[in-house]
């Protein structure tokens, strides 16, 4: 009796290491499926609100070919490079443009290598190229200002956002619903597993945000169920002033839309703070 309960630990011990085995194989070789998960099919266009608007196609330095939208407003206050999270592609963000639209800004939205019409496949770096391209193209090519753009990212966008504001000073950064870090949301994820030896994507936003020289808007719901409040909060934290937090109301993918008027006149107040317009 003494031999077969031994024998059960045992046997039941080697499964639970095996299974722990396979998924951190899992998680380790299938990582980029996890953070990016881009969709090639177009849903939507800026004319579904009436939206007047551009398709350009830019090339990066790496001979990536990507899509993106110019929306112009008429009586403009700034330009806003929207960087858009790890799932669709600039079609499912027709709200959000419309948004920024009422807000009287002009949008600039991109899809990285692999989403929608871009070329390629997503990648950290790659997704950094296609941001300074954006970025780019907005002063090369529309000859705007850096003092008149608003770089904004939402979720992997904003890690994306912090990166190209850190290396490019521009009027402000706003970064809604983001990470400090895919490691530090992997342990979040799957806290049994040795995340920090599987981890070959790191989006490293905690050690980035120091650096950044523009006043920067925080976006984050208690109620987020993908990133926690907490890495919003640590964001601020490590932020430089001037910086303001704003709480939203709502989920992961559909805050922005269920706070309303707190969300719009969050932004709005913002951009009057910060560019007196």
């Amino acid at each position: 009796m003494k031999f077969s309960y031994r024998h059960l630990i045992k046997s039941t011990l080697s499964i639970v290491a095996l299974t722990w085995f396979i998924f951190s194989l899992i998680i380790y070789f299938n990582q980029k499926n996890l953070i990016y998960v881009p969709s090639k099919e177009y849903i939507s266009t800026p004319e579904f609100y009436n939206l007047d608007y551009e398709s350009h196609l830019l090339l990066t330095n790496d001979g990536e070919r990507i899509n993106s939208w110019w929306i112009p407003h008429e009586s403009s206050r700034a330009t806003l490079l929207f960087l858009h999270g790890n799932g669709g592609n600039i079609s499912t963000r027709i709200d959000s443009i419309n948004i920024f639209h009422q807000l009287r800004l002009s949008v600039f939205i991109v899809d990285y290598r692999g989403y929608g019409n871009s070329s390629g496949y997503p990648s950290e770096e790659g997704t950094y190229i296609d941001a300074e391209t954006a970025l780019n193209f907005l002063k090369n090519k529309k000859h705007i200002d850096e003092n008149e753009i608003i770089i904004f990212g939402r979720s992997l966008g904003g890690a994306i956002a912090i990166w190209l504001a850190q290396k490019y000073k521009t009027c402000a950064l706003i970064v809604e619903s983001s990470f400090t870090s895919i490691i530090d949301m992997g342990n979040y994820n799957y806290p049994y597993l040795p995340i920090n030896l599987l981890t070959k994507i790191y989006y490293p936003s905690i050690k980035r945000i120091p650096d950044v020289k523009s006043p920067i808007l925080f976006i984050h719901s208690k109620n987020d169920d993908i990133v926690p409040y907490k890495f919003g909060e640590k964001l601020f934290k490590f932020a430089n002033s001037p910086k303001i937090f704003l709480e939203i109301d709502g989920l992961h993918n559909d805050g922005f839309l269920t706070s309303g008027d707190k969300y719009i006149n969050g932004i709005d107040n913002f951009i009057k703070y910060t560019l007196k317009k």
